[in-house]
């Protein structure tokens, strides 16, 4: 909560458009205001995957981080092993940049992340009018 309240984390539920009903999270996190950057995070319920909603909810959030905070870095650390994910970012216009290996430990096993950064200018198409509904 106090990451809330000072501005240096941003959560969202996603919801689904036609019920409201609750999908999914995504957060700005790690914000650093001096260097103009963040982390983003999200997930999305198995039965909401693949329907372009996690996209959607991607565009908003970025929007939300260049135009109204004035960011000028996004960052998102991925298990490479998630291509649905990378390839996701990748659309939205994020770069790979590097490969830590061994950095998380997750059901006693050591997992690789892929490093993805988007920078504002980079944006571009991904900027698009957003026409979901967001809570």
């Amino acid at each position: 909560r106090a990451g809330m309240d000072s501005g240096e984390i941003f959560p969202w539920a996603v919801a689904e458009g036609t019920s409201d009903r609750l999908i999914g999270a995504l957060t700005l996190f790690s914000l650093h205001v001096d260097q103009r950057r963040a982390e983003i995070g999200y997930s999305l319920a198995p039965d909401f995957q693949g329907r372009g909603l996690a996209e959607e909810a991607l565009r908003c959030a970025l929007q939300f981080a260049f135009q109204q905070l004035g960011l000028r870095r996004m960052e998102a650390d991925i298990d490479p092993r998630n291509t649905a994910s990378c390839r996701l970012v990748e659309r939205l216009g994020f770069q790979r940049e590097g490969l830590l290996r061994k950095r998380w430990k997750v059901n006693g096993e050591d997992c690789d992340t892929a490093l993805y950064g988007l920078l504002a200018d980079e944006f571009g198409e991904a900027a698009a009018p957003v026409t979901g509904k967001t809570a």
